[in-house]
């Protein structure tokens, strides 16, 4: 096990190592094996890699990012502004139901809150509004519940088998049972060359 100035060595050798990560702006501390960054970062990105980077070293049992962001020029966004830019990047891309999705904004912090049917939309809501300035993390509450039913799901899959040229779909069983759709069977799968 190691102790924890070891750790502390570690972890910086791995942020000096990630090419994406100014590693003289961070500070590094640990406790129980437990990492707390501290300094300030030109961009976001930059501190979830720094972050990234932390747990990714053995023996880090948690990392407390303590990273600030320092916007360009100084000046800092209300949350007034966030919310506003949250709101008018999320009706801007049409993967996102922008009636179903709701917007808090308190000290920097985004939560995102309502119902989606697909996950998809839950994740494409939450990786537009991280990227807009001024946005310290995303707490991501969105519900994605699925409309479509077991037997529905089972239609399509077949459908889909019998479409593609990549698998023969006839020595395939596709099934539904309590909520779940199950495929049995054997195929033979053809390899397409990307030339």
């Amino acid at each position: 096990m190691k102790t924890d100035l070891q750790l502390k060595h570690d972890v910086l050798d791995e942020l000096e190592w990630e090419p994406s990560v100014n590693a003289a702006e961070i500070g590094v501390a640990v406790k129980g094996g437990i990492v707390t960054l501290t300094g300030t970062m030109a961009h976001l990105p930059e501190k979830w890699e720094a972050e990234r980077a932390a747990q990714c070293v053995i023996g880090v049992k948690a990392v407390a990012n303590e990273l600030e962001i320092n916007l360009p020029g100084g000046s800092k966004r209300t949350d007034a502004d966030i919310a506003r830019s949250a709101v008018n990047a999320l009706e801007a891309d049409i993967r996102v139901l922008r009636d179903r999705i709701k917007v808090m904004v308190e000290h920097g912090w985004v939560t995102l809150a309502g119902e989606v049917e697909w996950y998809y939309q839950r994740r494409a809501a939450q990786e537009i509004v991280h990227a807009l300035l001024g946005v310290k993390g995303v707490n991501n509450v969105i519900m994605s519940t699925p409309k479509a039913t077991p037997v529905v799901v089972r239609d399509k899959i077949e459908a889909a088998l019998k479409r593609s040229s990549d698998v023969d779909a006839h020595g395939i069983k596709v099934e539904t049972h309590d909520g779940k759709v199950i495929l049995h069977g054997k195929t033979s799968a053809s390899v397409k060359s990307s030339q």
